[in-house]
């Protein structure tokens, strides 16, 4: 494992995501705070948005926000802000509603209403979707035909890993056209291969509980040795460590919600620093993908 610092030229611009959800939303506290329950909780989104979008700026950097609809219905004026700031709004859908738990007509339908949302709230035409918890994969191929109906450019909705939450681990590691004859792009989040062995290296929770070396060795590898752009991502409440804490949740579920949080920004901006990053409807616009998903 190479740990050495990342000097090579800045050839290869990597895709630098963030998803815009509250820390109320997440997978994991999904059977603790119900839906009908959101909006009593602290409202933290906007102002933790603010810190990031300072992030950003203080590194020269753009990044796409994949935004839900939830969010944007409540706090119009954080989604123009980014949208002023030069960077991209994409879906996340409406209220992270897993794909898998619906039908075709079900995410048609949430779709629609998210992308009429964030486009009426940014300015923006919104070209690219992110499942939320990544939960496109083989149980759910339709939920790609109905992206390119809908006139999407481009997914980063697939985790080609083993996973207790989600994953598809047969996928492709990097871009692919999922729908035969359509222009649609699917961009994986990055994985890193460990002998012959898979590993998340996209960001997250991954990110902030393990040491800033793996990820630093895990981009190099994909840079370097796969010539390919990293795929990046991580929420707006893990910059956040005052967030509240939910105390009845399970175990496994609070130490990864909440571990490094105060760690979190600094690492950030390391990471911000040592590669080259964009919007990653840059990166789907320049990749030529040439393979289908084996499972199609």
């Amino acid at each position: 494992m190479d740990l050495a610092p990342a000097s090579q030229p800045r050839r290869i611009v990597n895709g630098l995501s963030v998803d815009v959800e509250d820390w109320f939303h997440v997978g994991a506290f999904e059977n603790t705070i119900a839906r009908g329950e959101w909006d009593a909780c602290d409202f933290r989104v906007e102002r933790n948005v603010d810190c990031v979008l300072a992030l950003f700026d203080r590194a020269g950097v753009k990044a796409t926000f994949f935004t839900l609809g939830w969010v944007a219905e409540r706090v119009p004026q954080a989604i123009r802000a980014i949208a002023d700031a030069g960077h991209e709004i994409a879906s996340h859908g409406y209220d992270h509603q897993r794909v898998f738990t619906m039908d075709r007509a079900a995410f048609a339908e949430d779709l629609r209403k998210s992308r009429e949302i964030l486009e009426d709230a940014s300015g923006q035409a919104v070209t690219g979707y992110r499942a939320p918890s990544f939960s496109i994969d083989a149980r759910n191929l339709w939920a790609f035909e109905e992206l390119a109906q809908q006139g999407y450019a481009y997914s980063s909705s697939v985790a080609p890993i083993a996973h207790d939450h989600y994953g598809w681990r047969e996928a492709p590691r990097f871009a692919f056209r999922p729908v035969e004859g359509a222009p649609l792009v699917e961009l994986p989040v990055t994985t890193a291969m460990l002998g012959k062995r898979r590993m998340a290296a996209g960001g997250g929770g991954f990110f902030r509980t393990l040491p800033y070396g793996f990820s630093r060795w895990a981009i190099n590898q994909v840079n370097r040795e796969e010539g390919q752009p990293a795929i990046f991502y991580f929420h707006p409440w893990e910059v956040d460590p005052g967030q509240p804490r939910v105390a009845g949740a399970p175990l496994r579920s609070r130490l990864r919600h909440y571990t490094n949080l105060s760690a979190m920004e600094a690492k950030l901006e390391r990471l911000l620093g040592d590669f080259s990053w964009g919007r990653i409807d840059a990166i789907a616009h320049n990749v030529a993908p040439d393979t289908q998903a084996e499972a199609a």
